[in-house]
């Protein structure tokens, strides 16, 4: 990490589709596997596990490296998701069928205050409670502002990214994110304002075993 001080480390992930066809799977009422049956017979599952499910290899990665290497403050949750309209919410909140089902009423637009406003509300109120010594990881897209709009004039300098996410499409990124799990190693988290929009895609990740 760029900054020596660094005591506390928050991730801010990046939301999955509720409209794609493992989305639909897991919200069939009537489907029969693990996972849905615990969502919709138990009253409902960790938002990170529906995520990661519904996303498969990238969001799986951004979760388990967030998990890995989380330091947040006391009392503060260490892994946040970005939602379409609740904000920030805990990766371990329990979350039922019909509000997944609500994520997909509300585009992630910048300009939509259903979306806006919530996140803004709790960004705010998380970097007013984390010391300057926290670091708030992104791990989702800087090359639009569907979320740097906002997160960026509230994190300021505390706001990172990881830099070997330049250039690289999201299947490259959930592969580089669960090989810095298995092996105990961060990637290079860079403020914001220093990371390019657009980068020369990166050489393809060489083959290697991972353990998830």
């Amino acid at each position: 990490m760029e900054e020596e001080f660094e005591t506390h480390r928050v991730f801010l992930l990046s939301p999955a589709t509720v409209a794609g066809k493992r989305a639909k799977m897991l919200l069939n009422p009537e489907a029969r596997f693990d996972l849905a049956r615990r969502l919709h017979a138990d009253g409902g599952l960790p938002l990170g596990e529906a995520f990661a499910f519904m996303s498969g290899l990238y969001f799986r990665g951004k979760l388990a490296y967030a998990r890995a290497f989380a330091q947040p403050p006391h009392g503060t949750p260490g892994v946040l998701i970005i939602t379409s309209s609740r904000g920030l919410v805990s990766a371990d909140a329990v979350v039922s069928a019909g509000e997944l089902r609500a994520y997909g009423d509300v585009p992630i637009d910048a300009k939509d205050e259903r979306y806006s406003r919530p996140l803004i509300r709790d960004a705010t109120s998380l970097a007013a409670r984390c010391s300057k010594g926290c670091s708030f990881i992104l791990l989702g897209s800087v090359a639009s502002g569907r979320y740097l709009d906002h997160l960026l004039p509230i994190f300021g300098q505390r706001l990172y990214f990881p830099q070997e996410f330049v250039g690289r499409g999201d299947m490259s990124r959930g592969a580089l994110l669960l090989r810095g799990v298995a092996a105990n190693r961060l990637l290079t988290h860079v403020r914001v304002t220093r990371v390019p929009l657009r980068g020369r895609r990166p050489p393809k990740l060489a083959p290697g075993h991972s353990a998830y």
